[in-house]
C-alpha cells in the first residue's frame, strides 16, 4: 500500500531537483546577435535557471525588463544605435553599388575596419568603467554565479567573465579575430577557406593564392582593429605575459552557431559543439489574415522576402525594381518593408513592417525565400527546406550565400548590377528549376537526421558546465605555447642544429683521417 506513494515521492524529489537551477550571467551582443541569445536565455528559463543579464544603457534590442531575465544597465555609448547603424547600413550599400572593382572593394574593407575599430574601442570604454566601478564588480562576485555566458564577437563578455573567474560558455561563430574556428582548431588555408573570400573547400590554385591573400589582409586588420585596443587593456588587468586571445581560447565550451551542412569539413576541437539551426522550430498557425493571404495563393504558392533585422529598406530605385519584378510573377509575395510603397508595387504583393519569418518559412506553400544573407534567416531556409534567393548586403552576408550556392540550392544576386530583369530571372529560375528545392531537402534532411535537437545540446552543454563547475579536460592547451613552440620552430631548429652539429664532426673527423692518411703515405715514400 506504500508503494504509489513511494513512487509520487521520487518523482517529487527528482522534479525539485530539476527545479533547481543554476545561476548564470550573460554578456549579449546587441543586434541580430541577441535574437539567436534570446533563445538560449528563454529555454534556460524554462529549465529553472535564474538568469541575469548585463546591457548598456543605449542598448537597441535587450530589453531593461523581461520575464526570462533579471538586467543590470551599465551607461554606455557603446551599444548599437539604430539611427546611427541606419546610417552605416546606407553608406555600406551605397559603397557595394558602386561597382566590383577592386579600389572600391578596399574602400569598403576600410570603411568596415574604421568602424570595427571605433566599436572596439567604445567597448573597451565601457569595460575600463565596469573594471573600476568597486560596487558593481563587488556585487557581480557576492551574487555567485555558476557559469558566464557570452558572445565574443565582442570581447567585453570574455574579458568580464575571466575577471570574475567563472567558467565561460560561448554563444559563438565569431571572435574579436574573425571566424571562431580560426582562434582555436587548426585552419590549413589549403582546405579551410577563410569568411569572406567566398571560396569552398575545393580550391584551384589561383583560388588557394587569393586564399592565402586574403588571410594576410585578416592579419593585418587584427593588427589594426583589435591588438591596438585590447593588448594595452589586457596587459593592465591581467598581466604583460597575457595575450587577449588567450582568454578567448581557455573558453570552457564553444557552442557554434553552425553545423557542416553550412560550414565545410574542418579540423576541430572536443570542446567545440555545433548547435546550427538552434533556434528554428516547427512553424505555429499564421493570424487569420495572412493565412487568407497565403491561400490565396492557390498552386502557385508564395514568395517570402526580408532583410533581417537590420536592414528596413533598400535605396528607392532598387526598391521599385524589385517590386516591378514581383508583380511579373503569379506567386503571391510577402515582404518585409519599412521603406515608401513602391509605385510599381502589384496586387500580389503584401508589405508588413514584420512579418512571422519561422512560421511562413514552414508553411507547405511558401516556394522561395528572398533574403540577404544573415546567419539566421539560412539556418531556418535549410531546417524548413525553403530555397533561396540572395540579395547580400555587408559583412558575411556574401560569404555565406557562396556556401549556399556552391550547394546549388540559391541564386545569388549582387547589389551593384541588380535591377528588374535580373531579378524577376533568379527568382523564375529558383521557382521552376526543381533542383534547386531537391538539394535544399536533402540539406534539410541531413540537418535534422540529428539524435538530439540542437538546442537541447547546446542546453546539456552549458549545465554540464555549471554542473562540473568548467570543462578543462574538453580544452586544449595549445593557446599557452608561443608561436614557435606551437609550429615546433624550436624542435625543427633544434634538430637542424643536431644535424649540422653531426655533419661539421664528421666532416672534421674526416678531414682529420685524409690528413694522417696522407702524413703516412709521404713518410712510407
Amino acid at each position: 500500500m506504500y508503494r504509489p506513494t513511494s513512487v509520487a515521492l521520487a518523482v517529487l524529489l527528482c522534479s525539485s531537483l530539476l527545479v533547481n537551477g543554476g545561476k548564470i550571467l550573460v554578456f549579449p551582443v546587441d543586434g541580430s546577435h541577441w535574437i539567436n541569445m534570446k533563445v538560449l536565455v528563454e529555454e534556460l528559463h524554462a529549465r529553472g535557471h535564474e538568469l541575469t543579464v548585463i546591457r548598456p544603457s543605449d542598448s537597441w534590442y535587450i530589453k531593461p525588463e523581461s520575464p526570462h531575465y533579471t538586467s543590470i544597465t551599465v551607461n554606455s555609448t557603446a551599444g548599437f544605435d539604430e539611427e546611427g547603424f541606419g546610417l552605416f547600413v546606407d553608406t555600406m550599400m551605397k559603397m557595394r553599388r558602386d561597382g566590383a572593382s577592386v579600389w572600391t572593394r578596399i574602400s569598403l574593407e576600410l570603411e568596415l575596419m574604421e568602424q570595427f575599430y571605433e566599436m572596439n574601442k567604445l567597448l573597451i570604454q565601457l569595460m575600463v568603467e565596469m573594471f573600476e566601478d568597486v560596487e558593481l564588480m563587488q556585487s557581480l562576485r557576492d551574487a555567485k554565479y555558476d557559469v558566464f555566458l557570452t558572445d565574443p564577437a565582442i570581447g567585453g563578455g570574455v574579458v568580464l567573465g575571466h575577471r570574475l573567474g567563472l567558467p565561460l560558455v560561448f554563444n559563438v561563430r565569431w571572435t574579436v579575430q574573425g571566424e571562431g574556428h580560426q582562434a582555436i582548431a587548426p585552419s590549413p588555408l589549403s582546405y579551410v577557406p577563410i569568411p569572406g573570400a567566398e571560396l569552398t573547400d575545393k580550391m584551384t590554385f589561383p583560388e588557394r593564392i587569393n586564399n592565402v591573400l586574403y588571410y594576410f589582409f585578416t592579419v593585418f586588420q587584427v593588427w589594426y582593429i583589435t591588438d591596438p585596443i585590447f593588448k594595452p587593456f589586457v596587459h593592465h588587468y591581467f598581466g604583460n605575459d597575457v595575450h587577449y586571445m588567450e582568454l578567448f581560447q581557455s573558453a570552457d565550451i564553444w557552442l557554434m552557431r553552425n553545423d557542416f551542412t553550412f560550414e565545410y569539413p574542418r579540423p576541430t576541437m572536443p570542446n567545440v559543439v555545433y548547435m546550427s539551426g538552434f533556434q528554428c522550430k516547427p512553424s505555429k498557425p499564421l493570424s487569420e489574415e495572412l493565412e487568407a493571404f497565403v491561400q490565396s495563393s492557390g498552386d502557385h504558392g508564395v514568395i517570402v522576402m526580408t532583410l533581417g533585422t537590420l536592414v528596413g529598406k533598400l535605396p528607392e530605385d532598387i526598391t521599385e525594381d524589385i517590386a516591378a519584378a514581383f508583380a511579373q510573377l503569379p506567386q503571391k509575395v510577402i515582404w518585409r518593408h519599412k521603406g515608401n510603397r513602391p509605385s510599381t508595387l502589384g496586387n500580389n504583393t503584401l508589405l508588413l513592417d514584420w512579418l512571422p519569418q519561422n512560421d511562413l518559412l514552414g508553411h507547405p506553400k511558401t516556394r522561395v525565400f528572398m533574403a540577404h544573407g544573415g546567419t539566421n534567416g539560412i539556418q531556418e531556409a535549410i531546417y524548413h527546406g525553403v530555397p533561396l534567393v540572395g540579395l547580400p548586403l555587408m559583412f558575411d552576408q556574401p560569404d555565406n550565400f557562396a556556401r549556399m550556392k556552391a550547394r546549388g540550392v540559391a541564386k545569388v544576386l549582387d547589389i551593384a548590377t541588380v535591377n528588374k530583369d535580373n531579378v524577376l530571372e533568379a527568382l523564375k529560375e529558383v521557382l521552376h528549376d526543381p533542383t534547386y528545392r531537391e538539394k535544399m531537402k536533402l540539406l534539410s534532411n541531413l540537418h535534422r537526421d540529428q539524435p538530439m535537437k540542437p538546442l537541447d545540446r547546446a542546453m546539456f552543454w552549458i549545465e554540464f558546465v555549471m554542473r562540473n563547475k568548467g570543462a578543462a579536460h574538453l580544452r586544449t592547451e595549445s593557446y599557452k605555447m608561443s608561436t614557435i613552440q606551437y609550429y615546433s620552430i624550436d624542435v625543427v631548429a633544434f634538430l637542424l642544429a643536431a644535424v649540422l652539429l653531426v655533419f661539421t664532426i664528421f666532416v672534421y673527423a674526416l678531414k682529420i683521417l685524409c690528413r694522417r692518411v696522407f702524413r703516412s703515405k709521404v713518410k712510407k715514400e
